[in-house]
């Protein structure tokens, strides 16, 4: 994964919990460096290794870890700089999720390493709709309902949502019912 992602969950852990919290996380994770470079790539362990730490420092689960930070990333990205291709993705929840592999396009052209997942609706109504999440990466589920919800904040848009398939249990891929009001 990129640095900006390790250093998203670094700024989560030290906006919501201070420095020395993360500083026992990343000594826990055994990490030597000092700091991630946003652009430059990192073995998808590192990542593992700071939830995995994260999660017995805070007395959390991963899955709880995740999804806060799925929810952290929504804001993170837009103050990074990212705000705009956001934008460019939808005017409401709905139109933000069917065009999420559009806006993973545009975010592999600054990152050409890139692998990200894949996502598509089905069943959509005015109200609901099925997502399909489909990822070569284990364990980021959590991590979808975290944005989900985060996208719901940015929205201003009331959301359940609750995963009806896992691959943790077999299924293909991971999908969401998502329940949507905007208020």
């Amino acid at each position: 994964m990129y640095g900006l992602v390790n250093k998203a969950i670094e700024d989560m852990v030290r906006s919501q919990f201070g420095e020395a919290t993360w500083k026992a996380i990343k000594q826990k994770a055994a990490l030597e460096m000092d700091t991630f470079i946003s652009m430059e790539g990192y073995p998808d362990d590192v990542t593992h290794k700071l939830v995995k730490a994260a999660s017995e420092i805070l007395g959390l689960s991963a899955a709880d870890i995740m999804q806060a930070f799925g929810e952290f990333w929504v804001t993170y990205t837009a103050q990074e700089g990212y705000g705009e291709m956001l934008e460019m993705s939808g005017d409401n929840l709905p139109e933000f999720l069917e065009n999420l592999d559009s806006l993973h396009a545009r975010v592999g052209v600054i990152f050409p390493q890139l692998q990200p997942p894949s996502f598509d609706c089905t069943d959509q109504t005015e109200e609901a709709l099925s997502l399909h999440y489909h990822s070569k990466r284990e364990g980021l589920a959590p991590m979808v309902i975290g944005l989900v919800k985060g996208l719901g904040t940015r929205f201003d848009t009331e959301v359940e949502v609750t995963q009806t398939q896992s691959r943790e249990e077999g299924a293909d891929h991971d999908e969401f019912s998502i329940k949507y009001q905007q208020s």
